[in-house]
């Protein structure tokens, strides 16, 4: 086996999700990963090409991707075979509390002579908590840490971590240390240059595809990212990658921004590996229009085949679109206004109105666009579930005004599994009406393996318990499926699985709270195979967003995989 100077590995939510009963619920209905949280960050792959600019040999291990492909995976004889002086952990998203930390505990127990270091935006806001785990040896704070982490690769090498910025660690003794949270750049031009590519050769220096993978579905819908910038001018009170977020965890005083010229050469760079689905993340308008329209003359003079899918914070005016559409035909445009209702538009931080929202629908349809997806949220400042109703109504409306466009795509969820830390709702919640019932790491890992999704949610507000979030998501999903299916957006047989779905997990938290009331939490255990069928019954937000744009067709890992079945 190739020599290995660092293993990044990302943990499923929970470990042992295999044997403990969970009704996971719609938590991730509206994300590419599974309930069990599959995807790795971006940064995974930025890290091993930088690091790999400097000498080390980094590779990437996604033991929730190998427990989903492989069920009876043994993970200890895994990580028995895995070797490496330093294991990097992600705590990025915090629904990875409960599993990153017990993945840190069977490599340490394994491998007791190599560090842990800990990375991610959890593990920046939660690094004071983390360090005091006997099992982690180091939290690395930040949200751009590709130099410190340079740095703190040659300090393994010669003991000494003292001047390592962002770092905390312990020394021999066991007292921790604090460097400050001094790195973070403004200027982010030396970073991301050919990550997906550094990946790719990956699979072959250690003959494994599957621990490189990001989602499970991920050869079957090879959708990648172009990050526009770390940091946000925006500041949703309920995001905890927003402005005033990120300045609380990370220390971003100014969003920094990718130039068009970077940006482009990541959509060239995956052009080459593939022809899934390239989505632009981060509404490339933020920091100045000037930038984006320089991005879209770029990718009009070299066009690739891959759909382009834009995320935008705001309806875009017809002039933008226009210049969208001469640089991509046939693009796609992803906008969140969360809600129909303007009152609760305005208190999550969101200013435009309806018909800005439509007339913009209405021109991307006229200029070609091949999807546009719209989401709405459950569990925001303002909104009741009678709101939420509304919201529906909004919905049925939207599909009348554009006679059942197919490319119209809504979508609508709850906020969840958690209120972000470091947003302004977790942080200020009576202010935004919210009442926070997690509010430290070990509140977060125990609540994960709670056996209802509702247990899990860390938040209540002012207008709706987390019961009453629990019954009004289930019933706007359940609308929202039989809208779709009256306006020919889905099939029958798509819809009626939904429903039935629904049906057997309303019913099933009903049963699950009578367990837990009785005391006997034990008797859970009993309903592990029908929550399995549950949990895996067709989800129609998850077949709408991996319907493939075009032909999809994977290039360079094709290669790769012909190479493996050979060896």
């Amino acid at each position: 086996m190739a020599k290995t100077d660092l293993i990044l590995l990302h943990a499923p939510h929970v470990y042992d999700y295999r044997d403990i009963p969970q009704l996971y619920g719609p938590v991730s209905d509206l994300v590419l990963s599974t309930p069990v949280y599959e995807m790795y960050p971006i940064g995974f792959s930025s890290m091993a090409e930088y690091l790999g600019h400097a000498g080390y040999h980094v590779r990437l291990v996604n033991i929730a991707m190998r427990m989903l492909k492989q069920p009876k995976l043994d993970v200890v004889a895994f990580i028995r075979k895995l070797h490496a002086p330093v294991f990097g952990i992600d705590l990025h998203w915090l629904v990875h509390s409960h599993g990153s930390i017990e993945l840190a505990k069977l490599v340490k127990t394994i491998h007791p002579q190599s560090k842990v270091l800990f990375g991610g935006f959890s593990s920046s806001y939660f690094y004071k908590e983390l360090i005091e785990y006997p099992e982690i040896d180091y939290v690395m704070r930040g949200d751009s840490t590709e130099e410190p982490m340079r740095l703190f690769m040659q300090g393994i090498k010669t003991g000494n971590m003292k001047g390592i910025p962002n770092l905390v660690w312990k020394d021999n003794s066991g007292t921790i240390h604090d460097n400050g949270l001094t790195h973070v750049p403004t200027n982010i031009s030396d970073v991301m240059q050919n990550h997906y590519t550094t990946v790719a050769r990956s699979v072959l220096r250690y003959f494994d595809m599957i621990s490189t993978l990001p989602a499970k579905e991920w050869l079957k819908y090879p959708v990648t990212a172009v990050l526009t910038c770390k940091g946000c001018d925006h500041n949703c009170v309920y995001c905890g990658g927003a402005n005033a977020a990120v300045r609380k965890t990370v220390g971003r005083q100014k969003t920094a921004f990718r130039t068009a010229s970077d940006m482009f050469k990541d959509i060239q760079n995956i052009s080459r590996l593939s022809r899934g689905p390239i989505f632009i993340l981060g509404d490339m308008r933020m920091g100045g229009e000037e930038r984006a329209y320089e991005l879209l003359r770029l990718m009009e003079k070299k066009p690739v085949k891959n759909t382009i899918d834009f995320e935008l914070f705001r309806p875009p005016d017809n002039q933008f679109l226009e210049a969208i559409a001469r640089a991509k035909p046939g693009f796609a445009i992803d906008i969140s206004p969360q809600s129909h209702d303007i009152k609760v538009r305005r208190a999550i931080g969101l200013a435009y109105s309806n018909e800005e929202l439509e007339s913009s629908i209405a021109k991307a349809l006229e200029l070609g666009a091949s999807r546009l997806e719209i989401y709405f949220m459950i569990g925001l400042p303002e909104q009741t579930p009678e709101s939420v109703s509304q919201t529906l109504d909004y919905c049925e409306y939207l599909y009348k005004k554009f006679n059942s466009d197919k490319r119209l795509f809504l979508f609508i969820g709850p906020l969840s599994p958690f209120l972000d830390p470091g947003s302004l709702c977790f942080e200020n919640p009576e202010r935004y009406g919210y009442k926070v019932i997690h509010r430290t790491l070990s509140e977060h890992r125990t609540a994960l393996t709670r056996p209802s999704w509702k247990e899990t949610l860390n938040y209540e507000t002012r207008w709706m318990s987390r019961q009453q979030i629990v019954d009004t998501t289930y019933a706007a999903v359940a609308r929202l499926t039989r809208i779709k299916e009256q306006y020919n957006q889905i099939t029958h047989e798509l819809a009626s699985t939904q429903l039935e779905r629904i049906v057997k997990a309303v019913d099933m938290e009903k049963r699950i709270d009578a367990i837990v009331q009785s005391g006997n939490e034990s008797l859970l255990l009993q309903l592990k195979p029908e929550l399995n069928l549950i949990n895996g019954m067709a989800v129609v937000e998850r077949h709408q967003l991996t319907l493939p744009i075009g032909a999809v067709k994977l290039r360079y890992f094709n290669s790769l995989l012909e190479i493996l079945k050979r060896r």
